[in-house]
């Protein structure tokens, strides 16, 4: 029985994808390398700006809400979160508190407490040595928070996992609504843990929250690592105990790190924005088109990929993850129309193809009826798997049809008994240290003489045929 249960609540911030920021119409290109170049007064807080909401920021916030079955507000409002960092340059962030776009929801065994909409802050350039920089490019970039409901896991394990699966799904949810690049190398995804540890199941702890935690790994080992150092304490007794704080992950050190005592709602003094008008949401959308236009998403893809095709999980997931492949898939899908040709076409994508784009970033995927060309003529056995490998690899270079291949180079396989019987014969004289050792019990050297005949048929000859052929020839 475990001693302690471990309570994850999770924060989670994601650079929404628009052409301008949240209050400006300055560029939103997460990808300039200048410094301080999408920048203007009113991103800058010069005196007598005034922001103009973006209404695709807000449109993006309603799908998400939509996609996690969450209720849409009919009232909404941006607020004034005030605080005094230099990435700041306003005092004070625009956000929302009481009235967020989106509440409620649910995905990957957590329930979301809200979805809200907010500028992002500056980047603070710490590089610099005896001084820092700010760029001021990604403030007020339009920045969705969310929220979910505290969870509690029997481990540290359980916990770690679970939370960082969360993270991953949100990504894909991000990336199939096409609202967010999600990419949490360039920042553009961050993830916020806030744990605390107990005894009792019913009861939770003195809450820590570790910040902006920056990739998959990172979100897995900052809350086992800090799980672990909470128990420590309370198992030690010592001093003051948990104190909630905000904390740091060192990734060097793979530990984490106070930074400053944790604010609660009161310390930022939010009050709603006068410069903003508030919004009536269902007045300002249509919730029913919007729904409609949803693509589908990635946990009733798993359904359908599962139910109509019958895949192993982690074929299933390949597609899930890559997008691209999934739309090349589908329509391969069309063309096979066949469960039993889907699952030979899976098998060759997820063991050959992506095989060979992994050691060439440059393959590309084949012409989607030449794959499926390929497909067929492995289901009909007219050719061998060595063969379709050797295809495959001819029609991602070249808009060729394998079958054109194979019959102009003699590929299609050869049943025919008779010329397979002459070439087995020739195998069988010269091979007799082969053939002594098969006649020796030697069970493995009758498939070294099978694939010699492969080689001299250039993998044309039906190995079944040729296996059956040898082993009468040897009786």
């Amino acid at each position: 029985m475990n001693k302690y249960y471990t309570t994850i609540g999770l924060e989670i911030h994601a650079e929404l994808k628009t052409k301008t920021k949240m209050f400006c119409a300055c560029i939103n290109n997460p990808d300039e390398k200048n410094p301080n170049t999408n920048i203007c007064p009113v991103c800058m807080a010069h005196p007598g700006t005034l922001p103009v909401v973006n209404k695709k920021a807000v449109e993006n916030v309603v799908k998400v809400g939509l996609a996690l079955d969450a209720n849409i507000a009919d009232f909404t409002e941006f607020d004034r979160k005030n605080y005094f960092y230099p990435d700041i340059p306003k005092g004070y962030q625009i956000s929302q508190y009481k009235y967020p776009i989106v509440s409620g929801g649910h995905l990957a065994d957590f329930d979301v407490t809200r979805v809200h909409l907010e500028e992002d802050t500056a980047n603070n350039k710490h590089d610099r040595g005896d001084y820092s920089l700010i760029d001021f490019n990604r403030a007020g970039v339009p920045l969705m928070e969310l929220v979910t409901e505290p969870h509690t896991f029997a481990s540290s394990e359980e916990a770690s996992a679970k939370a960082t699966f969360f993270a991953k799904e949100l990504q894909l949810l991000l990336w199939y609504l096409g609202v967010s690049e999600a990419n949490m190398e360039k920042g553009e995804m961050r993830v916020e843990a806030n744990i605390s540890v107990s005894s009792d199941k019913e009861k939770f702890g003195t809450k820590v929250e570790v910040k902006n935690l920056n990739s998959f790994r990172s979100v897995e080992r900052a809350i086992k690592y800090e799980t672990d150092r909470m128990i420590k304490i309370l198992e030690e007794g010592k001093g003051e105990g948990i104190v909630q704080e905000t904390r740091g992950w060192d990734e060097n050190k793979q530990l984490t790190f106070s930074q400053r005592k944790k604010e609660t709602s009161q310390d930022y003094r939010y009050f709603p924005d006068p410069d903003i008008p508030k919004f009536n949401l269902h007045k300002l959308f249509n919730m029913e088109e919007i729904h409609k236009s949803l693509p589908e998403l990635p946990a009733q893809k798993r359904a359908r990929y599962k139910k109509d095709f019958d895949l192993k999980d982690e074929d299933v997931e390949t597609f899930i993850n890559d997008m691209e492949l999934a739309e090349w898939f589908q329509s391969v899908v069309v063309i096979l129309n066949d469960v039993e040709k889907i699952k030979i076409a899976v098998n060759y994508i997820t063991s050959d193809l992506l095989g060979l784009k992994k050691n060439n970033a440059d393959v590309k995927y084949p012409n989607v009826k030449n794959f499926a060309e390929l497909i067929e003529m492995v289901f009909q056995n007219q050719i061998s798997s060595r063969v379709a490998k050797d295809l495959l690899i001819r029609i991602t270079k070249d808009d060729m049809s394998p079958k054109e291949i194979a019959e102009k180079e003699d590929l299609l396989q050869k049943n025919d008994t008779d010329a397979l019987t002459k070439i087995a014969q020739d195998i069988i004289e010269k091979n007799p240290k082969v053939v002594e050792d098969y006649k020796n019990g030697k069970e493995n050297a009758l498939m070294s003489l099978v694939g010699q005949i492969m080689k001299e048929t250039k993998g044309s000859a039906n190995p079944s045929v040729a296996k059956e052929i040898l082993s009468n020839l040897l009786k």
